[in-house]
């Protein structure tokens, strides 16, 4: 028979196993005593658990349109940059300045000693392996070793995309609504804008290469389609976006016009 009680209350009696403890806020002290009999012998210990709070944020390193409301994943063959946010606090509520506390770092099943010390609250780890994973955990400790607390995630890598976009003369980049398979150029011109999402940025800015029938066009961000002479036709669109050797991904439009046999693509 297993009986446990929290500050006095008896919160489980039964069959022994495995028992979940309620506890308060950090800072705050929880007394917890456990009862066993077997054999007709009774048993008992109890623990003071003063819960404290940890959390981990991933930062990645990785590309993301201006403006862009949500955040880049983690990048194939990048780094990510960990930070821990600690909220130590003592018995009587008063919080722990976290410049003060000792970060201690562990990457995988390995100790990170360069990163780990007083102070030291982030972390850049790089990037695991595709279709891999990879742990990241801290404990923080306040100087009297006193008060301990700590944290883990798991870091997954996911791959790039490239998204296109009309550019509007007017209202700007249309980014509520990325342009896919085919777009119908209705004017004179039109400029199209591609933004790179999740891509590495250790070593700078992805390179984005335009191709226009298969054939090299142009470089950069946007491309700005011109029609020339009268007719209607179309033409293949088509992007690829890299960093390094191993990480790159591409996107394809078919091109409708109705005022043009060809075209000539200039830059912005």
């Amino acid at each position: 028979m297993l009986t446990v009680s929290l500050s006095g209350k008896e919160i489980y009696k039964g069959a022994v196993q495995p028992v979940a403890i309620p506890l308060g806020k950090a800072g705050s002290v929880a007394n917890v005593k456990v009862a066993v009999s077997s054999g007709g012998v009774p048993y008992s210990q109890s623990v003071f658990i003063q819960p404290q709070d940890v959390v981990l944020i991933a930062e990645p390193i990785s590309s993301a349109p201006p403006l862009y409301l949500g955040k880049p994943l983690v990048p194939i063959a990048g780094s990510v940059r960990v930070v821990a946010m600690a909220n130590l606090r003592d018995a009587r509520g008063k919080t722990i300045d976290p410049a003060t506390l000792s970060y201690a770092w562990t990457v995988d099943t390995t100790q990170i000693a360069n990163f780990s010390g007083i102070g030291k609250q982030a972390l850049m780890v790089a990037s695991p392996l595709q279709y891999r994973a990879r742990s990241v955990s801290v404990a923080v400790t306040s100087q009297n070793g006193s008060l301990v607390g700590g944290a883990s995630l798991s870091l997954t890598s996911k791959d790039p995309s490239v998204r296109i976009y009309q550019n509007d003369p007017l209202l700007g980049i249309r980014f509520d609504r990325a342009i896919s398979e085919s777009y119908a150029i209705a004017g004179a011109e039109a400029t199209l804008y591609a933004a790179p999402f999740s891509f590495p940025t250790t070593s700078g800015a992805p390179l984005l290469q335009w191709f226009l029938n298969g054939a090299p066009a142009q470089t950069g961000n946007a491309v700005t389609l011109r029609s020339a002479g009268s007719g209607e036709g179309s033409a293949s669109l088509s992007l690829v976006a890299s960093a390094g050797n191993s990480t790159t991904a591409t996107a394809s439009l078919s091109l409708s016009f109705g005022a043009a046999k060809n075209f000539n693509l200039f830059g912005l």
